[in-house]
This record gives structure tokens, C-alpha cells and sequence, in this order.
């Protein structure tokens, strides 16, 4: 018995095989390598780098689906079926939309799948499938089996997962409708042990909210300390509130934190019920404090919601370069399926295509809504506009003297200077990708 996993891409451009800098390991799939029984031979594609053997003997492919590879997971189950070989697929998007799933797989794995994976295999190996494997928020014991990647050259980076999910209900996010606004946290000491057992000298902890639960992040950060690591995650701004804990964090290693800042507007926080995080007039306080223990931060914003004006991505990019940041993502707002903005735009009739993410001709970038104070090729051309301003080389030059200032550490200053650089040339290179559409799909 013999199962192959695949990693969908997003899309590729004609004459392009992927975008230039090296992925992330996808830690989904070393996952689902260490809860699959020994006796089952696995192989594994990644169509951001590789196209899949259609050809190659498999009894069976898994297929993790988010919603910008949903078309191309879709293209690739219907070569698999064609040669009869069952599709399982998993994933955000699986769960949000499982009968669209279905209409393109032998069985789907709804949630995580550390509590169902076992019982898919068994039915795999008797051809006794079932549509639909209901799994939950837990953790496996195992960890992760890397070896599934065999020589692919990832970003030098640990990927260690430490909570998932988030307590907040952000309109827009698609994450929080997944968990139902839950964050569940991992066993410390497995996180410990995972990290004992890491081969790169920077790890990303792979964490939605890693200050969601304030006494769990004090008793990770107390854990990890002694392991003299360094690392970054995911957050929220109102970890400056609590000059304990982010002094630990800062104490265990952190050295810059990802924060969903999204908007400058208070009516837009709002609207996308994210007034807890922060007051505009305490924004420039709560940025410095985290600045000044020596954590730098990766700002992202996000535009298209209804009291945005041309003048809001000014006011983010003299943001963005007044305080330094780290890095800065311009994002448009955009209604992933089975969050309460997609239900409140096609309430409203503003969505110009209800299923954006299986449109032929649908791009990256492209706007598939009609936003109040702007038309949606105006969104989108601002957006990459911001971006554009921000990764210049003067303001790469001035930021990465700034880091310096904060914190001299020559590897972070090492990564702060190639992965500017990379996101400068890649602003353009992303832009207009026709999502779903792998190499393998042009006319020769």
C-alpha cells in the first residue's frame, strides 16, 4: 500500500515553473508522515517547486487544500481519479466547504487530523473509504517526520508548531471561523523536545496568537529559555500592555514578532471586530515599548473595508516607515469562504464573483468585490503601489540601520537584508499569478 501526499501551489505564470525564493517547509505534511503506519510506503510532491508524477504507482494521494489552491488541488484530484486513484483531501478550505470538497475527492478530513488519520488509513488499506472523517483540535505525540522532504532545499528555518487557532472573532478571518474562536495550545515539553531535536539555528514558531493565553506563553517562554534559541511568531500588539511577559519573551530568544495591525481606522476596526487590540492614540506607545526591549515587528495591514479612502495607505505607509518595521504586508481585504465578511458582502450584493478562488481567469491581486470608496483595479493597483514604496532600497538602507540599532544580532541583520531584498523583486513576480493554474495547465 503505497499513499502520496501532495502540496498544491497557488498558481504559476506561463513560462515561469515558481516564484524565485525558497519555501517554508510544509510542516502539514511531515505531519501526516509521522501518524501514517509504517507498513504504508509514502511519497511526496511539492507543486510550488515540483509538478506532481501523475504516472507514478499510488494507491492513494492526500491533498491539503487551502482557499488560494483549492482550483489547482481540484485539477490535480481529477489526474489522480482519472487513473483511478483515490483522492483524500484536508485542510481550512475542506472544512469551511465540504460538499464542494466532496464533489472532487473520495473522502475528505475535516479539522485536524491527528485524531482520524489512523482510522483513514485502516479504511484505506480494506477499500472501505469513507466520504467524511471528522477530526479535531488535538495533538499527535509524534513528531513531526521530516524525512518526507528527502533532499528539497526549504528555507533554513525550524517550523515548530506551539497553539492553533485564536479567542478572537475577527470578521475577516478565516482562521477564527475554522477554530470557532478557540486557541489550543501544545504540550510545552513536546514543543521542548521538537526543538531539542532542530537543525537550523532560527525557528519560527508556528502559532496563529502565541501570546492568545497569557499564562501558557509564560510557561513557554519560561521552558524554552534555558535552550538559548532564536525566534519569531505570530502575535498581538496587546502583549506591550504585559512588560512581564514580553520581557520573557524577549529573555527566551524572540527577536521579531508578526502583528496584524490591519488598519489605522477605528471605524474599520470596528467593523472587522478588532477594537481589543489597540487605540489609535496608545498605537505609537504600545509599538515602541515592544521596539525598545529589542523585538522588532512585522506589521501587516489590510484594505477594502468600508471607511478606507486613498489617503489610508499613506497613512500606513508613513506608519510603517516612522516606526521602522522589520517587514510590512499591503494586503487587500479579501471574503474567504465561511468567515462573516463573505456573508456580509453577498448580504450586501457586493461580491462581482461568489466563488472567486475557482474563476478561470481570476489573479493574484484581482478584487472580487466591490469595495464603498474605491473601484476594486484601484484596491489592488494600491496595494502593490505600498508595497513598492516601502521595499525601496532607501528604505531598506534606513530600516536595516535602524534594526541595528535595536538589536546588533549579525544573523538577524543577515536575514532582515536577503529577505527585504527578495520581497522588493517579489512584489511584481506575485502579482497577477492566475491562481490555480499550474505549468502543466498552459497550451504547450
Amino acid at each position: 500500500m503505497k499513499i502520496t501526499f501532495i502540496l498544491p501551489g497557488i498558481g504559476k505564470k506561463p513560462g515561469d515553473r515558481y516564484i524565485k525564493t525558497r519555501k517554508m517547509e510544509p510542516l502539514t505534511i511531515a505531519t501526516l508522515k509521522a501518524l501514517t503506519p509504517e507498513d504504508i510506503e509514502t511519497e511526496f510532491f511539492d507543486d510550488r517547486v515540483e509538478l506532481p508524477d501523475y504516472d507514478a504507482k499510488t494507491d492513494a494521494v492526500a491533498i491539503t487544500v487551502e482557499t488560494y489552491t483549492a482550483a489547482r488541488a481540484y485539477a490535480i484530484a481529477g489526474e489522480y481519479r482519472k487513473r483511478g486513484v483515490k483522492v483524500i483531501m484536508g485542510g481550512y478550505h475542506t472544512t469551511l466547504l465540504q460538499d464542494e470538497a466532496l464533489q472532487h475527492a473520495d473522502a475528505i478530513v475535516t479539522g485536524n487530523a491527528e485524531k482520524i488519520w489512523n482510522k483513514v488509513m485502516e479504511d484505506l488499506k480494506r477499500g472501505d473509504l469513507k466520504p467524511l472523517y471528522s477530526g479535531g483540535a488535538a495533538y499527535s505525540s509524534r513528531l513531526p517526520d521530516r524525512s518526507i522532504y528527502g533532499s528539497r532545499r526549504y528555507l533554513p528555518l525550524n517550523l515548530i508548531e506551539t497553539g492553533r487557532g485564536c479567542p478572537f472573532a475577527c470578521e475577516f478571518c478565516a482562521i477564527s471561523s475554522y477554530y470557532r474562536s478557540c486557541y489550543v495550545p501544545r504540550d510545552v515539553k513536546s514543543i521542548v523536545s521538537e526543538i531539542e531535536m532542530s537543525r537550523h539555528r532560527y525557528t519560527f514558531f508556528v502559532d496563529d496568537n502565541i501570546v492568545a493565553n497569557p499564562g501558557y506563553a509564560d510557561s513557554l517562554f519560561n521552558e524554552i529559555t534555558p535552550l538559548k534559541i532564536k525566534w519569531t511568531s505570530q502575535g498581538a500588539l496587546t502583549i506591550a500592555r504585559d512588560r512581564e511577559l514580553l520581557r520573557k519573551m524577549k529573555r527566551s530568544g524572540c527577536d521579531a514578532l508578526l502583528i496584524g495591525f490591519e488598519s489605522l481606522d477605528e471605524e474599520n476596526l470596528k467593523q472587522m471586530k478588532k477594537d481589543w487590540s489597540y487605540k489609535l492614540g496608545e498605537i505609537d506607545k504600545l509599538v515602541n515599548i515592544i521596539h525598545g526591549e529589542g523585538i522588532s515587528i512585522y506589521a501587516t495591514f489590510v484594505f477594502g473595508f468600508d471607511h478606507d479612502t486613498s489617503d489610508s495607505f499613506k497613512r500606513a505607509i508613513d506608519f510603517s516607515l516612522k516606526h521602522g518595521f522589520f517587514f510590512t504586508a499591503f494586503n487587500h481585504l479579501l471574503p474567504f469562504p465561511g468567515t462573516p465578511l463573505y456573508q456580509r458582502l453577498k448580504d450586501e450584493n457586493r461580491l462581482t464573483v461568489e466563488k472567486w478562488w475557482l474563476e478561470p481567469d481570476y489573479k493574484y491581486g484581482d478584487i472580487p468585490y466591490i469595495p464603498r470608496h474605491m473601484e476594486p483595479q484601484e484596491l489592488s493597483e494600491r496595494c502593490a503601489d505600498a508595497r513598492r514604496d516601502f521595499f525601496r532600497f532607501s528604505s531598506i538602507v534606513k530600516r536595516g540601520i535602524r534594526l541595528f540599532g535595536r538589536n546588533a544580532d549579525p544573523l538577524l541583520s543577515a536575514i532582515f537584508w536577503s529577505q527585504n531584498l527578495k520581497m522588493k523583486y517579489e512584489v511584481d513576480e506575485k502579482l497577477k499569478i492566475p491562481v490555480g493554474r499550474g505549468l502543466d495547465e498552459f497550451p504547450k
